[in-house]
């Protein structure tokens, strides 16, 4: 990809999909402003790299990890002192820093998460959450794959997730290819496999955790209620760059996207002519049905999380206030 426009496409059109993907994804896509820019001052470039920040933020609403890394992007090139060139330099490091981040981070949340697998758990995991929604090795499915290689001999189930079938086209591929025993099912199963007691663990990951709730992909929260009523754990694989202290549920803005994505599969129409479909892309999981939060710095409890958010919004409030 040569220019900001074409990532933001990718991002939109989710040929680039994955909250920790999205975010480096970003980075990049301003790292391309940055090193094909003529801009002659710093002021100039800073003013591109601003307006392609802009167009970059309009793609999706929801996973904070896009924010995140453009504002962070933005940020370090405004604090850089010098020519033009050294911001396209700072920048360009950045989003190779924010990249080769991720990768530790997955890794590190893999290693705290396998520490809550068993010999002989099955796991069932919803959307993907694997190496090709990160940057590499995974947020839910890094907790599986460190598991594994640490020879447990775990299981997964993996949900389709319709309506673009993450798990069905990406999951059970990841998996497979990892040799990594998977079944597939249905959204509408889990309920049953649960009943029959065909799975002991839940993990999934997530495109924005609040200070009182999980947002993550359409289906997660029926997943979450379910795991509750068959005391089944419920847990969250996420880096921290996902966590948003400063937000509620109630803040958020749930992407809507076409309806043709639940009317078709792919490109075979599925539903009557003219027939009115809704799709939110996320859903919200209030806090009371997570067990526990797997991040790069360790396992959080909700009460963990709640006072960790709650001391970086007030942090974020003084640093407003003062400056």
């Amino acid at each position: 990809m040569k220019g900001y426009r074409q990532v933001a496409s990718a991002i939109r059109e989710m040929k680039i999909r994955g909250a920790p993907l999205i975010g480096v994804a970003a980075a990049y896509a301003l790292a391309l402003t940055a090193f094909h820019s003529k801009a002659e001052t710093k002021g100039d470039l800073i003013k591109e790299i601003e307006e392609s920040a802009g167009f970059l933020k309009e793609t999706r609403p929801t996973a904070v990890n896009l924010f995140w890394a453009i504002d962070r992007i933005t940020n370090k090139a405004r604090k850089t002192i010098g020519t033009a060139k050294d911001v396209t330099k700072v920048v360009v490091d950045e989003a190779n820093k924010m990249a080769d981040e991720d990768v530790e981070a997955n890794r590190k949340m893999g290693a705290y998460g396998s520490t809550l697998l068993n010999d002989g758990d099955v796991i069932l995991t919803h959307c993907n959450a694997g190496s090709l929604a990160t940057v590499d090795y995974g947020t839910a499915l890094g907790v599986v794959r460190v598991a594994w290689e640490q020879g447990k001999k775990i299981r997964v189930i993996a949900t389709e997730t319709r309506p673009k079938l993450q798990g069905a086209r990406l999951t059970a591929y990841e998996l497979q290819r990892e040799g990594i025993p998977v079944t597939l099912i249905a959204d509408s199963m889990v309920g049953y496999v649960m009943q029959e007691r065909r799975v002991n663990k839940v993990i999934v990951g997530a495109d924005r955790i609040v200070r009182d709730a999980v947002i993550n992909k359409i289906g997660t929260f029926g997943i979450a209620v379910l795991s509750h009523e068959h005391e089944i754990p419920f847990y969250v694989a996420a880096p921290t760059s996902t966590f948003d202290s400063t937000h509620s549920a109630s803040e958020v803005v749930i992407e809507q996207r076409d309806p043709e994505e639940v009317t078709h599969f792919g490109t075979q129409q599925i539903a009557p002519n003219g027939v009115k479909a809704f799709n939110p892309a996320f859903d919200i999981t209030p806090m009371r049905y997570v067990r526990a939060i797997i991040c790069e710095t360790g396992i959080l409890s909700p009460k963990d999380f709640e006072r960790r958010a709650n001391r970086n919004h007030k942090t974020k409030k003084d640093l407003r206030r003062d400056g």
